[in-house]
C-alpha cells in the first residue's frame, strides 16, 4: 500500500512538472513572437522615417560625366563624345519638381577623309535646359524619376578645324539652336542626403535646321538639402 501511494505521488509530481515546463515554454514562445512583432514594427517605423527624411528635401544638386553617341553632320558617321553635366532640381513635394541642367559634350568629327589624309577635327556642343521632373519610385535605398527638359543648344563644329569652315567639312554649322532631352534618373542612396545617380538619356538637337537624335548616359553624385 505504501509503495502504491509513493508511485501515485511520483506520477502526480511528474505531471505537475510537465505542465509547468509546458506552460513556461508556451509563455516563452508567446513572448518571443510578441518581441519579434515589436522588432519588425520598430524596423518598419525606422525605414519609414528614413524614407521621409530622404525625400522631404527641397533641393537636389548633382554633377558628373558621361557618354554621348552623336552625328556631327548630315552625311557623317556617328562619333563618340565624353560629356559633363550639372543639374539642380527644386522639389515642391516628394514627387514633383522642376529641373534645370547644363551639359557639355566633346569629341572628334568623322569627316570621311581618304586613307592618305586623316582629319578628325574636335567639336563640342553645350545645352542649357529646364523642365519638369517626376519621382515615381522612392524606397530607402533606391529612387527613380523621369524628366523632360528643353532649351538652347550651342554647337561648335569648326573651332578645332584649323580654320576650315564647317560648310567644307560637312559638319553642322556652328550656331545656337533649340535642344531638348528626356531621361530616367536612377538613384542609389548612400545617405539620405547623398546618392549615386545614373541617367540613361536621349538628347535632341536641331543644328542646321534638322533634328539630331542622340543617346547616351550620365553618371555622378547627387546632394540633397533644405526641407519642404
Amino acid at each position: 500500500m505504501f509503495g502504491l501511494k509513493l508511485k501515485e505521488k511520483c506520477v502526480a509530481v511528474t505531471l505537475l512538472a510537465g505542465l509547468i515546463v509546458s506552460g513556461a515554454g508556451t509563455m516563452q514562445a508567446q513572448s518571443m513572437r510578441r518581441t519579434r512583432r515589436e522588432t519588425n514594427a520598430n524596423r518598419q517605423a525606422r525605414i519609414a522615417r528614413i524614407v521621409k527624411d530622404t525625400y522631404s528635401h527641397k533641393w537636389e544638386v548633382g554633377g558628373g560625366g558621361g557618354y554621348l553617341r552623336y552625328r556631327s553632320g548630315e552625311g557623317l558617321q556617328r562619333n563618340n563624345e565624353v560629356t559633363f553635366w550639372l543639374s539642380g532640381t527644386r522639389y515642391f513635394n516628394p514627387k514633383f519638381g522642376v529641373e534645370a541642367d547644363v551639359r557639355g559634350a566633346f569629341g572628334n568629327a568623322k569627316i570621311g577623309t581618304n586613307d592618305y589624309l586623316k582629319f578628325n577635327p574636335q567639336i563640342s556642343q553645350y545645352a542649357f535646359m529646364a523642365g519638369p521632373s517626376y519621382r515615381f519610385y522612392a524606397k530607402q535605398k533606391i529612387a527613380a524619376s523621369v524628366f523632360g527638359v528643353g532649351g538652347a543648344g550651342v554647337g561648335k563644329f569648326d573651332t578645332g578645324s584649323k580654320g576650315i569652315p564647317s560648310s567644307l567639312l560637312g559638319t553642322w554649322p556652328s550656331e545656337t539652336r533649340a535642344a531638348f532631352s528626356v531621361g530616367l534618373n536612377l538613384d542609389y542612396n548612400i545617405y539620405p542626403n547623398l546618392a549615386l545617380r545614373v541617367t540613361p538619356t536621349y538628347l535632341g538637337t536641331t543644328f542646321g535646321g534638322t533634328v539630331q537624335n542622340n543617346a547616351g548616359f550620365n553618371i555622378g553624385l547627387l546632394y540633397r538639402f533644405g526641407r519642404n
